[in-house]
């Protein structure tokens, strides 16, 4: 199959698909680091580094399609919908209504299948009315549904995460949310335990292994590399240090003496992932805006390096990210986990094989 990904970021979704065996010919990302992450990891892709509201349609319709099958995937921009949103989570927020622009793409390329992510706040932002819009809209256009919230922990990935899918057909192919793996996931320690030790604001662009893989999880992301890249990790202020070095193990902001807190005028909106000290023996709360949630190292008082979020993320460790070391956290904070990618794929990569093997 061949596809094309729009809101690409840098490009989890897109590993996923490659991963599940399907072409993505064409990418469109507005951020130029993102864009510039997604082309190094995905050379043979043609990426359009511009916002889509200015892409023309017909430049999706001279696009190269295939004769398997074609998919339209994506994750419009979710912070309109995100419960942690409380500023702007209303209808007058103009991110909400580019999902139009993912139609506007369908409608270009025709294509049999599609993949519409989003954050889990989409089922009730506006009391429903938004999803119907959005599922009506798909259904107009002669597309069977199914849709959903998955958690990347269900599907061997080290994180409490769950989003939203949506996944559309048409030609007569039945296609079904991925089924639970039932297994146990890999931990924290199974994730990162062989990185190497870090201290508070490391700039190293590449090191070799700390340690051997602690589990298949990592040995698999790490394939045959020696070293790897993206040691980066925040520079943090001495009372920010001081904050970490108080947090217990699976505690949050709540282990923080009053005083060390003082910046924070009401601690009462403090959510739980705030200041948040992962478990070396259980999964990672979210990985999201690093410099928002300050999510704390098992062991040490630290943030986590971007390679480590992006192992947690299940990034292999020859992905590489672009631009300045916020640029990179973000990349990686907003990315799906390309194995819950991988996942989705599979499905509408069998569903297809018993279409043609049925004509």
């Amino acid at each position: 199959m061949k596809a094309i990904e729009v809101f690409a970021g840098a490009g989890g979704l897109s590993l996923g698909a490659m991963q599940a065996g399907i072409e993505v010919v064409l990418a469109v990302e507005q951020d130029r680091h993102a864009a510039a992450a997604y082309q190094a990891n995905h050379p043979s892709t043609q990426v359009k580094t511009v916002d889509i509201r200015n892409v023309p349609s017909d430049q999706f319709r001279q696009t190269p399609r295939g004769t398997n099958g074609t998919m339209v995937f994506g994750g419009p921009p979710c912070q309109g919908f995100s419960y942690s949103n409380t500023r702007t989570r209303t209808l007058d927020n103009q991110l909400n209504w580019l999902y139009k622009e993912f139609l506007r793409v369908i409608d270009a390329w025709q294509p049999l299948c599609f993949v519409f992510e989003n954050v889990r706040g989409i089922t009730n932002f506006s009391r429903g009315t938004m999803l119907t819009a959005i599922l009506q809209a798909f259904q107009s256009r002669g597309f069977k549904l199914v849709h959903g919230i998955l958690n990347a922990k269900d599907f061997g990935v080290p994180q409490d995460r769950s989003r939203f899918f949506l996944i559309g057909s048409r030609d007569g192919i039945d296609i079904d949310l991925p089924t639970p793996a039932g297994k146990s996931p890999p931990t924290v320690f199974d994730a990162i335990g062989d990185l190497p030790n870090l201290t508070n604001g490391s700039k190293m662009a590449s090191l070799p292994y700390g340690d051997t893989p602690p589990s298949i999880y990592a040995k698999e992301l790490r394939g045959k590399l020696r070293e790897c890249t993206g040691h980066l990790v925040t520079n943090s202020n001495p009372i920010v240090l001081r904050r970490y070095a108080a947090v217990r193990p699976g505690n949050n902001w709540q282990d923080i003496p009053t005083g060390l807190m003082q910046n924070y005028t009401d601690q009462t909106r403090c959510h739980t992932g705030i200041y948040y000290r992962l478990r070396a023996d259980r999964p990672s709360i979210v990985i999201g805006n690093f410099r928002k949630n300050m999510v704390i190292h098992p062991k040490s008082d630290r943030g986590l390096s971007v390679r480590e979020a992006a192992r947690i993320q299940s990034f292999p460790d020859n992905y590489v990210f672009s631009g300045s070391i916020g640029f990179q956290q973000q990349q990686v904070g907003n990315a799906v986990p390309p194995k819950l990618a991988r996942a989705v794929f599979l499905q509408i990569v069998h569903a297809t094989k018993e279409l043609r093997h049925s004509v």
